[in-house]
């Protein structure tokens, strides 16, 4: 996902009602979110589908590292070969 750009991304809400079908045209061109203000401050935040999707991925590998990083401090990790045997037998090679 782009980062946003102040002058182009962050919206009223009077302006998003009135022209959602050019906001969502916007988000979709330039894969950048659009931030929508209510009496001047963020409520929301309108992202391309795709963007959302590959946004949550990243999330979900970063916690699966996160949870790798625990077990190993947490003395649950194997050493490589011993992964790589346990892996190919798995796979039947």
């Amino acid at each position: 996902m782009k980062r946003s750009r102040i002058d182009e991304d962050i919206r009223p809400m009077s302006e998003f009602r009135t022209g959602i079908a050019s906001f969502l045209k916007q988000i979709h061109d330039t894969k950048r979110p659009l931030i929508i203000t209510q009496h001047g401050k963020g409520v929301a935040v309108l992202l391309d589908a795709g963007e959302y999707e590959a946004m949550q991925e990243k999330i979900e590998m970063l916690q699966d590292i996160q949870t790798s990083i625990g077990q190993i401090e947490a003395g649950q990790g194997i050493e490589h070969e011993d992964a790589r045997k346990h892996v190919m037998k798995r796979i039947g090679k």
